[in-house]
Order: structure tokens, then sequence, then C-alpha cells
């Protein structure tokens, strides 16, 4: 289980490997590309909020934490599904992208 953290400002977002791989790529190509995006997630049950939802933005410190030491398979189809949702939404779900 991999971590997202973004802004330092709340726990980094827990995401399994593989997901995180796949987010790695969509989260890079729009803010490289200067596009902020909305992504929202259920955080862990401790913490005692419901969804959360961040803005996306190229300014904002972003980190990327894998756990395994190997760099996570990426399905070129689960890209285009998770691309092609995030541009029709304008967000990301990140419990739909399963």
């Amino acid at each position: 289980m991999g971590t997202l953290e973004y802004n330092s400002s709340r726990p980094p977002i827990d995401v399994d490997d593989s997901t995180l791989a796949h987010l790695k790529i969509i989260i890079g190509t729009k803010l490289r590309r200067h596009e902020s995006f909305m992504m929202t997630w259920v955080p862990d049950t401790d913490a005692g909020t419901g969804r959360l939802t961040i803005w996306m933005n190229p300014s904002i410190p972003l980190i990327i934490a894998f756990d395994g030491k190997e760099a996570p398979a990426v399905d070129a189809e689960r890209l285009k599904r998770m691309m092609e949702l995030l541009n029709s939404r304008g967000e990301l779900v990140l419990d739909q992208l399963t």
C-alpha cells in the first residue's frame, strides 16, 4: 500500500501500488499540461470524516510513495478508462477506479 501526499496538510492518502502507478501517470500528465482537476476519495474510517475532495493544481507539492521496490505493471486500457473518466467528469474518484 503506497501513499499519495498532497500539500502536506492532511495525512497521506493510502492507495494500493497498482492504482498508484496509474494515478502517477494520469496526475503527472494533467499537471504537466497545467490542467487542474478535483480528486475525491473516502479516507480511512478512523479519520472520522466522509468523502474528501481536493483541487489538484501544478503549483501544489505532491509526493507519491510506493510501498514496493519494483515498479507495478501499468495497464494501457486502465489508463485510458481513468483518463476518459477524469476528462468527462473533471474529477478523479479514487474508489471508482478499480
